[in-house]
Parts: C-alpha cells; structure tokens; sequence
C-alpha cells in the first residue's frame, strides 16, 4: 500500500514539476509584457497606455499567483513522500 502511494506521489509531482515548468514560462512572457507596457505608460502618459499596464500587470500577478499555489503544492506532496519513505523503511525493519 505505501509503495503504491509513494508511486502515486511520485507521479503527481512529475506533473506539478512540468506544470511549474510551464507556468515559469508564461510567467516570464507576462513580466516581460508587464514591464514594456509599463515603460510605455512612462513614456506616453496616456490613459490607454496607463490601462494597458494596469491590466498587463495584472496577468502577470496572476501567474504569479498560480506559480505560488503549483510551488506550495509541490513542496506539500515532497513532504508527503518523505513521510512515505519513512514509513517504508520503518517498516521493512
């Protein structure tokens, strides 16, 4: 039974760590976006431009948002399988 939820776990954080992988990606783009637009807003200070960031900058908080929660998610499964490990070797004694 812990062998077969040590697999379990070991499977769900192969997805989280490609689904983290995914979301640094995009998370990338979107501050890169955030940033652009934010130097136009500097530059022109226009109202359109000053939106154009505003919504930029808050895809981009959002994506952060969600690498946080993927990360948290990771790091609670690792916890869970060294638990597992542990019970598999106090038990194999």
């Amino acid at each position: 039974m812990i062998e077969r939820r040590l697999l379990e776990v070991g499977e769900r954080l192969r997805g989280l760590r490609e689904e983290l992988r995914v979301v640094d990606e995009q998370l990338q783009v979107l501050n890169d976006a955030a940033d652009e637009t934010g130097l136009r807003a500097l530059v022109s200070e226009t109202p359109l431009s000053a939106r154009d960031h505003r919504e930029a900058q808050r895809h981009a908080d959002a994506m952060s948002r969600q690498r946080a929660e993927v990360a948290a998610a990771i790091r609670r499964l690792e916890v869970t399988q060294d638990e597992l490990l542990d019970r598999l070797v106090a038990e194999s004694r």
